[in-house]
């Protein structure tokens, strides 16, 4: 209920569209948001400047599944899930699909492929949902419009389907505090040994994921490659493919002697030249996008080489740290046996003084005695 009353209360119905109280989400999840340039079609521009809450809801009233996501109170994704939407993953961690009502196409960076699979699988479940829903819809509207159809002489009745609605909160996921309890602090002479290990383990671990990420940026790179070489010979294909119709188109042209069946199969050929001119400049925008990711790949491989280095400096660190740690202790060890060694000369010498004081005292007595016979 505070959900419902949280959407119909949100000053963000003031966007195109009302909140619908009975619109529940059913699925979240956080990424980062584009949209195809609409000029060149071809860039992702970013719409939202960090990860965000992208959610499916679900009208119930409505029957209509949609994909909504907020960047404060700004709707940044707002589309409505057909049965002729298809989702696309185009790398291990991005996904994009087209949303013709809204005349644009959508793109959802995660930080996972496992994040990227479940949202993929959503959507095909959803988009399976509102087909079956649209099926239920139209067997519906026929069975309505038949006995309409027979009492008004054959009038046909069109129905009228409802515009999608706008807008909806995204879930806030409430910050997580952990108290720490404080630690004790190390002794003195422990202290440079106990922060060169702090500082080797942060490094071994860093270089752990180091090497893990280039793992799978390697293969990516190959996979990458790979792909680029493929759409090479489809291109080249493709060329050699358009040529021969352009030769065919000539052929026609000068062998066949009927003018309307030329003009025909040049008009068909041309449709087709057309199509595969529009698939060659598909294929080179993915080149491109390929060569972009190559070359993010290689300034992950310089990060990586950097951090490296900075790890073996550190590594000579700790070796002269642990130098400095053995020295401290030999002479720490050194200052023991001088300590103690003072303290045997202190006890000989207080058993000496002890021997001394003892004589003086008989002495003293032996003076005392004297004194009293004279």
């Amino acid at each position: 209920m505070e959900i419902k009353r949280m959407f119909w209360n949100s000053p963000r119905s003031k966007l195109k569209g009302t909140w619908s109280c009975w619109e529940q989400p059913i699925f979240s999840t956080r990424a980062h948001v584009f949209q195809i340039d609409p000029n060149t079609k071809k860039n992702w521009v970013p719409t939202s400047k960090h990860a965000v809450t992208v959610s499916y809801f679900y009208d119930s009233t409505r029957n209509v599944y949609r994909i909504i996501s907020l960047d404060g109170s700004k709707a940044i994704i707002n589309s409505t899930i057909t049965p002729n939407m298809t989702f696309t993953k185009t790398s291990q961690k991005f996904g994009q699909w087209a949303d013709s009502r809204a005349n644009t196409v959508y793109g959802l960076g995660f930080s996972s492929e496992h994040h990227l699979s479940k949202f993929a699988e959503k959507f095909q479940e959803f988009k399976e949902a509102a087909r079956l829903a649209k099926e239920k819809s139209q067997e519906k509207m026929e069975l309505t419009s038949t006995p309409s159809q027979e009492s008004a002489g054959g009038d046909l009745q069109s129905p009228l389907t409802p515009e999608s609605i706008n807008g909806t909160d995204d879930e806030r996921t409430p910050d997580l505090t952990q108290n720490s309890e404080p630690r004790p602090e190390p002794t003195q002479n422990a202290l440079p040994f106990t922060h060169s290990s702090a500082i080797s383990k942060h490094w071994e671990a860093e270089l752990a994921t180091l090497k893990g990420n280039n793992a799978k940026l390697t293969a990516a790179l190959l996979e990458s490659t790979a792909n680029v070489k493929q759409w090479k010979q489809q291109l080249a294909a493709y060329q050699e493919e358009a040529e021969r119709l352009h030769k065919r188109v000539t052929e026609l042209e000068c062998v066949s002697s009927q003018a309307n069946a030329v003009h025909t199969h040049k008009t068909e050929l041309n449709q087709t030249i057309q199509e595969l001119e529009e698939t060659l400049k598909v294929k080179e925008e993915e080149i491109e996008r390929l060569k972009q990711e190559i070359d993010n790949a290689r300034e992950l491989q310089e990060q990586r080489d950097s951090l490296t280095q900075k790890l073996q400096e550190v590594e000579i660190r700790n070796k002269d740290l642990e130098g400095q740690l053995s020295d401290l202790e030999q002479r720490l060890e050194k200052s023991q046996n001088e300590q103690e060694a003072f303290r045997n000369n202190l006890k000989t010498l207080l058993e000496i003084l002890d021997g001394k004081i003892f004589e003086l005292t008989e002495l003293r007595d032996n003076l005392a005695k004297l004194l009293e016979r004279s």
